[in-house]
């Protein structure tokens, strides 16, 4: 598909959810950050905000699970209308299980990396899976600054799909904005999460197509 531009509502205002899903309307999908604060250390939104998302928005739903237990929860996601939902690696105790299962629901099923969380011992699990999101900051908060160190990762990470010929694609989220998005798509990203630069543009449609051609270019 090529260049995906994913924003996060992480960064809109919750008061009005659909009206900042519209405000992106020419987005590839829109991202929510699920989080419990126990895996990490914030508290956002669960399965009832995402079913009511999932009827106002026009975009698909990518549903990234930022807590304990997703082998239990991240099937019900997908019930509550996601088409794509991440687990943490770190926090899935059945990784193919859970993967299995968002996909035998019928949505995309992604595995989630910390920043220093390598990707090699996972190379056995890829074929098991849609997308690997390589996190470029530590997950929990938004607006946080792009950890540069984890470019390295996403270059071993597409030297590892092409090694086995998988056609999987690599997200990152963190720090995402027209000053980094060039080097990581360059480096073999080719979806890209991004909240406080969306959203807070004073055109957050403008600002996704910005950043679409950014990463575009640089490939």
């Amino acid at each position: 598909m090529g260049i995906q531009i994913a924003p996060s509502i992480l960064s809109a205002d919750f008061a009005k959810l659909a009206d900042e899903a519209a405000a992106v309307s020419n987005a590839d999908w829109l991202h929510v950050d699920v989080m419990d604060n126990h895996f990490v250390p914030n508290l956002t939104l669960g399965m009832p905000v995402v079913e009511s998302l999932a009827k106002a928005a026009t975009q698909p739903l990518d549903c990234h699970l930022m807590i304990e237990d997703p082998d239990r929860w991240a099937p019900g996601y997908v019930e509550a209308g996601a088409s794509s939902v991440t687990f943490h690696a770190e926090a899935c105790r059945a990784p193919i299980r859970t993967a299995r299962e968002i996909r035998a629901k019928g949505a995309r099923a992604s595995m989630a990396l910390k920043p220093a969380t390598p990707i090699e011992p996972y190379e056995d699990l890829l074929p098991e899976l849609d997308m690997i999101l390589i996190m470029t900051v530590e997950p929990g908060f938004g607006g946080q600054k792009f950890l540069d160190v984890c470019v390295p990762k996403i270059r071993r990470t597409r030297a590892l799909l092409d090694k086995h010929g998988l056609d999987l694609w690599i997200q990152i989220d963190g720090g995402v904005s027209a000053d980094t998005i060039e080097q990581c798509a360059e480096a073999g990203a080719d979806v890209f999460v991004a909240g406080s630069a969306v959203y807070a543009a004073d055109d957050p449609n403008a600002m996704v197509e910005k950043l679409r051609t950014l990463a575009q270019n640089a490939t």
